[in-house]
This record gives C-alpha cells, structure tokens and sequence, in this order.
C-alpha cells in the first residue's frame, strides 16, 4: 500500500510581536512579509511549499510512490473566511478547514487533524503519514526544504513499528534566546537523520551561547512528520485528558461547506472544556529515550519564524544602505532600518537600526534591537480595551471588506465593498440610522418591506430599527458609501436574523 501523505498547516496565532501589521483579526500569517513575494502571504507560502511533495516524493526504503492527500488547515472559527479567500487565489489546492471555536494551543489542533486524517479512508492507508508545520514561517530556499522534508518521509515511512517522530531542526546562526533547542546525537543515521536526545527550553543568553559552542544543539522549527496513529498513541500515553476531551468534541462535529471547501466543526461546549497544550510540552519533549524514537533532520534552507520585526527586516530585500522598505518611502541618510507604509507618504532622515511601521490608524517606531518588545504595547492596548489591538481601519469581511474613513461625536463614515453573489446579514440596529450611497456597481437593498436596486450616484436612508440587508447581484464589485449617525455607532449595535455565513448575533 503507497504511503498518504496529508499536509497540515496549523493556523492559529495573533503575531502580537508584529503589531501594528498583525492584528488579532488579521494575524501574521495572512500577511506578505517574507520577501519571496509580495503578493503571497505566509499561509500561502505554507500550503503551497507542502503541496509540492508528492509529485517530487517516493519512499527510499519501500520504492513506492507517496501519495498526496488533500492539506489539512486547523485554524480559528473567526479566521475561516480569511483562509477561504487566500485558498481562492491559489490553484489546484484540494483543503479541508478543521475550525477550532476558540484556541486552545497546538496539541488539540494537531489532535483534530489526525482524528479527521484516519476518519477518512481513501482506500489507500488507513494511518497517513502527517507534514506538519505552523502556518507563519518563511523559507528562502525551497529546494533544499523539500529535500529535507522528503528525509524525514523515509526516516517515518522506514519504521514498521510506526513509532517514529522526524523533526526538522535549524543549524542556530547566533545565540537566540527567543528558539526552544534540540540537541542531537552525534551519529547519522541512512536518511541524514540524528537521535534526539533531549529538548531544551529557551535559553538565557550565556546558555544560548553554550549551545552554539557545543555543535550538535538546533533550533527547533515546528515542522515534523509522523503518523496520524503515532501521535494519538504518544497523547494517549503521556496526555490522555486532551486526547479523550477532544475526541469527544470531535465526535459531535458538524459539517458544512462554502466556496466548495469543507468545513468541520468540533463541538464548541466540549472544544471548550479541553486544556490548551502546546505540541512540544504534551508529546514531543517526552519522547527522546521512549518507544517513539525522535529523529532530526537538519534543515538549511533560509528558515525564519519572524517572530518580531527584526526578523522581518533580516529577511527582506535590502538597498546599498541596508534598508527594507515597503509602500511609498523615502529615505534620507539612512541605515540599516525596516519602513512599511501602508496608507501614506512616509519619509524618514538619519535612522540608524530602527523599525518604522505605519497602518492607517497606528504607527509603530521602535529600536530594531528591542523589537521584541512590541508585546509590551499590545498589552497596554488590551488593558485599556482599544480596538486597534484587534482589527485594521480597513476589516475583512466573508463578504468583502469595509473601511472606516472617518468618525467623530454622533457620525461614523465608511466605505463599504461587496463582492459579486455576496450579501451581508438581513439585520437590524438599536442605535443608529445609516444613509448608503452606490458609487460603484449595482445594489439590491432590502429595506423593511421594501426590496429596491440602485445604481451609481444613487442613494437611501435606513431608519434607525429598520431591518435592512445589501447585497450584490452583479458580476462586479459593489461600492457604496455608508453614513451612520445616532447615540452609539459600535460594531456589536447588530441584531441579524438571517446569515449566509453562519453569524449569529
């Protein structure tokens, strides 16, 4: 029987460390920031480097062909209709969204993927092989992670006891503290593989420099490979509470679809019952020495986690100067500095390593060498509940988007797209009346009792109470204009009553 092998990309995480880009509402990994493209996030990046497997992949030790399954994409029940509208952009991607209610770390979201891997029989192995890795990680040299990756397929696919764990580990280039190591053996193995020996937490500096001394301590990446029934069997084993709690989440599931995905749902009350857990503190560091012998294979091909700003600035296209510049920029006797405009103009003259990043509602300037620090105001904004910790001026939508252009004491101006077919909820406010104005496309407005099309230059009121919907029945975008006014213009004054996309109110 051929080897199946099932992508999963786990896709949970804020990116707090890389405000005022990142944003709980639009995290990291749905951003462009590698370098490679600008036009390809991160998530992207991740689906498409392991969908490159299978037609590359054979088994070394059984010579059969490995097999590719569709990708499995664990993310959160919020994020759905982010990764739905990056997927559409990419080709020939076959992905099935197992959607967490609320996050509970990376050993319930793996766990998820390998209940719905060996729940669906294809008729050619009954416990595939699982490729796992986070979905906000960039890699320069895709070659070399794939020839890597296919090392660790043989080093699992070689095991009849399926018992083995492969994991990728990163040769450290300087002492960083911000890693969790893994130190290895000193003999290799048929496959380029080493025994794992022991992990290590993150390191104080003095630590991490011993460990670059010593040779044989990486850093570990997050991306392993092993069978669905490994991991199951090792949660078991050392984590049985997560394991039983999320089966029974899982075993009342619920499925749907949208834009031909499948969608699967774990119980929310149960899901919420089971204790969060990271991967390497549940399963993974235990193994070293047990019947689940961990292997590492060293991956050189240009990793980086861009866990803060600095990070994304090592990756990045620089000038003469040292500079990564992204967005309308101008530098004057400048060095070694990261500017990103999104929404302006944004000119700067004799920095010198500092990092400069500018949203349309925040702008964040900090010393590239503390840029880990950046948790500290991200915390300040959560303790003082303000909105810019969580979404953009400009917020996705699962039916297009809408930009809050300007506000001030009893008024709120937005600009409103719509994507063709697309509709927003039937709904209805407490608090404030809106005027809609078309400047783009056709409108289908249900107003109370009432159901009108307008055109460009066209306009209406809905009365504050009124029950009202939008909707696009063209083959084009829909622009409109909102104006609202009234006591209180927050994003939860909505009452929905019906809703394409599963909202309730």
């Amino acid at each position: 029987m051929n080897p199946l092998i099932r992508p999963v990309i786990l896709c949970g995480g804020s990116g707090t460390r890389l405000w005022p880009l990142s944003r709980s509402g639009f995290p990291k990994q749905f951003l462009a920031l590698s370098g490679n493209d600008q036009n390809t996030s991160l998530f992207q990046e991740a689906v498409r480097r392991l969908n490159q497997i299978g037609d590359k992949s054979s088994s070394a030790t059984t010579g059969a062909s490995i097999a590719l399954g569709g990708t499995l994409i664990v993310t959160n029940e919020d994020h759905r209709f982010l990764v739905l509208d990056q997927l559409r952009e990419m080709e020939g991607v076959n992905a099935t969204l197992l959607l967490e209610p609320v996050g509970r770390n990376t050993a319930p979201a793996l766990t998820l993927a390998a209940l719905y891997a060996q729940e669906i029989n294809i008729g050619m192995d009954n416990d595939p092989i699982l490729v796992i890795t986070p979905a906000d990680q960039t890699i320069q040299d895709a070659d070399a992670f794939l020839s890597a990756l296919q090392s660790c397929i043989s080093v699992v696919v070689g095991d009849a006891n399926n018992k083995t764990i492969a994991i990728l580990g990163i040769a450290p280039t300087a002492p960083e503290t911000g890693y969790g190591y893994i130190k290895r053996s000193a003999i290799k193995g048929s496959f380029a593989e080493y025994a794992v020996e022991q992990f290590a937490e993150k390191p104080n500096l003095e630590t991490a420099k011993a460990y670059l001394d010593n040779g044989n301590y990486f850093w570990n990446s997050g991306m392993f490979v092993l069978r669905a029934g490994t991991w199951l069997a090792a949660l078991q084993e050392y984590r049985a509470d997560i394991l039983d709690a999320t089966k029974k989440a899982w075993d009342q599931k619920t499925e749907d679809q949208a834009d031909g995905r499948a969608f699967v749902r774990p119980n929310k009350e149960l899901f919420n019952t089971i204790s969060g857990e990271s991967i390497d503190y549940a399963v993974i560091e235990k193994c070293p020495g047990s019947k689940y012998q961990t292997k590492m294979v060293e991956l050189n091909a240009g990793w980086n986690d861009l866990g803060a700003w600095d990070a994304v600035w090592q990756v990045g296209n620089k000038d003469a100067d040292g500079n990564v510049t992204s967005g309308d920029v101008l530098l004057s006797n400048s060095r070694n500095s990261l500017v990103h405009a999104s929404s302006r103009l944004v000119s700067a003259v004799g920095l010198d390593n500092v990092i400069v990043i500018e949203t349309a509602d925040a702008v964040l300037v900090a010393d590239r060498s503390k840029s880990q620090n950046v948790k500290h105001i991200v915390n300040q904004l959560e303790a003082q509940q303000r909105e810019e910790k969580n979404l953009h001026r400009k917020v996705a939508r699962p039916w297009g988007w809408y930009d809050s252009v300007d506000e001030g004491e009893r008024f709120k101006v937005k600009r409103i797209q719509v994507k063709p077919g697309a509709s927003l909820s039937l709904q209805m406010h407490y608090h404030r009346a809106e005027h809609w104005i078309v400047v783009k496309g056709t409108a289908e407005i249900t107003n109370g009792d009432q159901v009108i099309t307008l055109t460009e230059n066209q306009s209406t009121y809905i009365p504050q109470g009124q029950t009202h919907r939008l909707a696009n029945p063209g083959k084009t975008p829909l622009e409109i204009i909102e104006v609202q006014s009234g006591s209180y213009l927050g994003e939860d004054d909505i009452v929905r009553f019906e809703d394409n996309y599963g909202r309730g109110s």
